[in-house]
């Protein structure tokens, strides 16, 4: 155990491979007896002393050491990846994921490679490929999860990704309610809007990889749309990946009833560009049961109906 308000690199198992701190001889004794108590092997510090210095009388156990020698092998982010590990848990995706992600038959910690593949989205994005060639060896994760380079193979990383799906829904409910917990989130007001992804590849082209207006002006490549709903301060509410050719004012209507099913009936307020909602839909929200307000652009063709009314505006 490290002392208190030190620095310590906290190893698998809750041990301590390197303490950096300075502690007084009350301390210390202190803090042996403790380690002793808890673990029966026997522990000595070692006070360590450039080898142009005699080690002084009184020194229980001291080394000289060649500074000029020192190399530094190995080095690994250690304390964005501790930080990451904490947000993980403060919102409890341990116990979300521990339920629904089991250890494979040959004991592939499937939580540990999602835990890795989170961390490395939030420290520095990038491909499985980036993961799995550099930067897992130049991270933390594998001393803060007790793990080896086996979790950050490619074929386990891409593997993973195909059991999350099915707990979309759930996943963003569990999210949701921890940002309410943590933050005092709220929902009331939605942003949503679209963009496009497109692929340099050959055809043939299937599923929802097809042609369609683009916003990357790439008409020469096939693309998908990609759909989110994220409140004013970020946090996600939902998504979806649909057809390159879906038209952007023909989805808002599946994105209310997804929402309302997700989370609930509830006065909410939209926020879309104009080019999003028809007015048959905007019709369709003013006589909801439950009202749902919307803030939309109004169409350039519109603007002059409003012109005198908002010019006299003070």
């Amino acid at each position: 155990m490290p002392p208190p308000k030190t620095k310590g690199k906290r190893c698998a198992g809750g041990k301590v491979g390197l303490y950096l701190g300075e502690i007084n001889d009350t301390q210390k004794a202190a803090w042996t007896k403790t380690i002793d108590a808890i673990d029966e092997r026997q522990h000595r510090q070692v006070a360590l002393f450039p080898e142009d210095r005699d080690i002084p009388e009184g020194v229980d156990l001291g080394v000289q050491v060649k500074l000029n020698e020192l190399q530094l092998r190995r080095p690994r982010q250690w304390g964005a990846c501790w930080l990451a590990c904490e947000l993980w848990d403060q919102l409890e995706l341990g116990e979300f994921w521990g339920q629904r992600l089991e250890a494979s038959r040959k004991g592939t910690e499937w939580l540990h490679v999602l835990q890795t593949l989170s961390c490395y989205r939030l420290i520095d994005p990038g491909s499985e490929w980036r993961l799995h060639r550099y930067w897992f060896e130049h991270s933390a994760m594998a001393d803060l999860l007790g793990e080896d380079f086996r979790i950050a193979q490619k074929d386990t990383l891409y593997r993973c990704h195909d059991q999350l799906l099915e707990h979309k829904e759930a996943i963003f409910k569990h999210l949701k309610a921890r940002w309410e917990t943590l933050f005092d989130a709220r929902c009331e007001v939605l942003l949503y809007d679209l963009t496009s992804t497109y692929f340099e590849s050959d055809p043939p082209f299937a599923g929802k990889r097809q042609f369609g207006h683009s916003r990357d002006k790439r008409s020469d490549c096939v693309q998908m749309i990609i759909a989110l709903v994220v409140t004013p301060e970020g946090f996600p509410l939902g998504y979806e990946v649909m057809a390159g050719n879906t038209a952007d004012n023909t989805t808002l209507r599946g994105f209310l009833k997804k929402i309302e099913k997700q989370h609930g009936k509830a006065e909410r307020v939209w926020v879309m560009d104009r080019g999003i909602p028809t007015e048959e839909v905007l019709a369709e929200m003013r006589k909801a049961q439950t009202p749902v307000y919307y803030l939309v652009g109004t169409p350039r063709g519109r603007l002059s109906r409003y012109e005198k009314e908002l010019t006299e505006l003070p």
